[in-house]
């Protein structure tokens, strides 16, 4: 007999042998219906591995988090069956669950090409494949065994996989006429595998690397339910219409074209507008927080990021160093190792502490051109990072005063925030620094998290090479989540630098740093704030805020006039002069979503007001001067 722990504490005995599946059917037959894998020990298990010794256990649905992984790796698997039925010679890379759904990167046989056209076909034969019930069997093979079977299959590149599990555990897995190459963890069987949908089809290179072949990649996800399905189609739909690059184009808010080079954003007027008045108002709030702000150069000598340890820790994210005079320098991938010379410029002392020093400072770091992505995965991006340098008994409070700080920004956009605490795991090659001050600066973010009742989960293995992190995660207006703010600990850096303060003993002391960034990159909140807005920005952020609409020329001087007052009031403005029809005027303005226009005719001349209407509400009636201005200001005020 074996002892299994349940999540709630409880224990009950089982004969040794017992499958997850069994165990499922013993607590109920919903349970057993609805269950997708097991974790046995923190182990993902198939439900119908045996379990042999006492284990403290974990059964998962779709509902979970890791039910979601099983289901859509299982699906994965079906859609690479699919595929091996209808393109004969078919070679298969990998095909992992992804945050939504799953892929499989395919090497079609020569003359195939598989267009949108073909995505009903594949569907289909996956949905008959799902009919079909074929189980999911495990089997622990030799790599030779293995290194056999995919020779003769002719399959380069689970070969090439297998050269580097020479010294690992070797499992296929199979469901009907189809075996892979997998670790696992699957569901029972295709039959739980319910709908099934193909999303999209892409290039990818094998292992991410351009010198390589480009191989087909084909995207998919998959439901328990129709109206999970249904709903999620919805949302997806939703999304497309709030695309930030769609929505950048015809706001003309900024421009990526190849002449300048890929994930490099160029900032139209409007987006830089809008980049602007953003950067003011966190500017502001900063300035009332004690920061002082710096600027430092878009390079550095490659000596700089060897102290730091960015290079080499991120050497296949950053450009390749450039060499000027015998030296080499790199574009900067970080602005941290510049405020550390800052801070170094003098000597401190614990008077002068906490030092807070603030840039919007732009980084740059090499993606692959398949990663890019509009604003949100870009080449040359903008932080609005900070580096607070503090003694260790001010550190909790400052850390404090950083969270408050990033939450302001986010409620006042709207954005419902959840926190993450990032925390290293067991992998010590991945972390520099002592492991006591990793442990202590782990201790010090969760006392400070609990203090200030903060929601958080915390995720092992996030944390940056230098130190653990209160990642802040947003909930965007259809209930996607974004990983943007982050706070982090470090008393790794100090050490690299040897940055120092006298303290009250006269004796020199490395300080605490926390490294800030709110906003994290400028160019993928905006981009997020395009899609949680649709582009319908609120007063106070729109590029353009007014558009002032004379019926005819008899108007003109009234509308005019009232213009330039409200552009002498900081207000940004545009008055339509041009010889169009009135409703002409009304449409583009409607288009380009500017908050609000005013509709000038003879009575609004005589009366000294407008005909107010706003974006997407249509007529609001007429409304005095004064009225208006009010409005405006209390718009301004409140950030609406």
């Amino acid at each position: 007999m074996i002892t299994i722990t349940f999540p709630d504490s409880t224990q009950k005995t089982f004969e040794s042998g017992i499958s997850g599946y069994e165990i499922a059917s013993s607590i109920s037959e919903g349970l057993a219906r609805n269950a997708v894998g097991i974790f046995v020990n923190d182990v993902p298990y198939d439900l119908s591995r045996p379990i042999t010794t006492d284990a403290t256990i974990r059964i998962v649905t779709f509902n979970d988090s890791e039910g979601k992984e099983i289901y859509w790796h299982s699906s994965a698997h079906l859609l690479a069956e699919a595929l091996e039925s209808l393109y004969s010679g078919v070679k298969f890379g990998i095909g992992p669950p992804i945050e939504q759904g799953f892929y499989y990167d395919v090497d079609l046989p020569e003359g195939v090409k598989i267009t949108t056209e073909d995505i009903a076909k594949i569907e289909q034969r996956m949905k008959e494949l799902v009919k079909a019930n074929s189980p999911f069997v495990r089997k622990e093979v030799t790599w030779d065994e293995a290194v056999a079977y995919f020779t003769q299959k002719g399959d380069e590149y689970k070969l090439e996989l297998l050269d580097g599990l020479k010294e690992s555990e070797i499992t296929f897995y199979t469901q009907g006429n189809f075996t892979d190459l997998c670790r696992g963890t699957h569901v029972p069987s295709t039959g739980m595998i319910k709908f099934p949908k193909i999303l999209s089809i892409a290039g990818a290179y094998w292992r991410g690397d351009v010198s390589r072949k480009q191989l087909t990649r084909i995207y998919g996800i998959s439901f328990p339910k129709k109206d999970m399905l249904d709903e999620f189609v919805r949302l997806k739909e939703e999304a497309e219409k709030r695309d930030h690059r769609k929505l950048g184009r015809d706001l003309e808010l900024y421009l990526i074209t190849p002449i300048v080079g890929g994930g490099l954003p160029i900032w139209l007027p409007n987006g830089t507008v809008l980049r602007r008045t953003l950067e003011s108002f966190l500017r502001q709030e900063q300035i009332k927080r004690g920061y002082q702000e710096v600027i430092t150069p878009h390079i550095g000598n490659l000596e700089l990021y060897k102290t730091s340890g960015h290079y080499p820790y991120y050497a296949d994210s950053q450009f390749d160093p450039i060499t000027v005079e015998e030296e080499q320098y790199m574009l900067k991938p970080m602005n941290c190792p510049h405020h550390h010379m800052v801070y170094s410029s003098k000597p401190r002392s614990y008077k002068d502490l906490p030092v807070r020093l603030a840039e919007f400072g732009t980084v740059y770091r090499y993606e692959q051109s398949g990663e890019l992505n509009g604003l949100s995965r870009v080449r040359g991006f903008t932080q609005d990072d900070a580096h607070i340098y503090c003694t260790h008994s001010q550190l909790k409070q400052e850390l404090k005063n950083t969270v408050l700080l990033t939450q302001f920004v986010f409620e006042t956009f709207g954005m419902e925030v959840t926190t993450r605490l990032s925390f290293r795991d067991d992998n010590a090659s991945k972390y520099g620094g002592d492991i006591e001050l990793w442990e202590l600066s782990q201790r010090e973010i969760k006392e400070v998290a609990d203090e200030m009742n903060l929601n958080y989960f915390i995720g092992e293995g996030e944390a940056s090479f230098y130190g653990p992190k209160i990642d802040f995660i947003v909930k965007d207006a259809i209930g996607r989540k974004w990983q943007l703010g982050t706070v982090q600990v470090d008393y790794v850096m100090p050490e690299r630098f040897q940055l120092e303060y006298q303290g009250e003993d006269n004796a020199k002391h490395r300080p605490v740093i926390i490294h800030r960034a709110p906003f994290g990159s400028m160019e993928r909140f905006i981009s997020i704030l395009i899609e949680h807005y649709v582009g319908n920005f609120p007063f106070w952020i729109a590029p353009v805020q007014i558009s002032v609409l004379p019926i005819g020329q008899a108007q003109y001087d009234y509308a005019e006039a009232f213009t330039k007052e409200l552009f002498d009031l900081g207000y940004r403005v545009q008055c339509d002069t041009r010889a169009e029809k009135v409703n002409r005027k009304i449409a583009e303005s409607e288009q380009k979503k500017i908050p609000f226009s005013l509709v000038i005719g003879a009575r609004e001349v005589e009366t000294n007001s407008f005909s107010l209407r706003t974006h997407g509400e249509g007529d609001k009636g007429t409304i005095s001067k004064e009225e208006l201005l009010v409005m405006f200001q209390e718009l301004l005020t409140q950030r609406k």
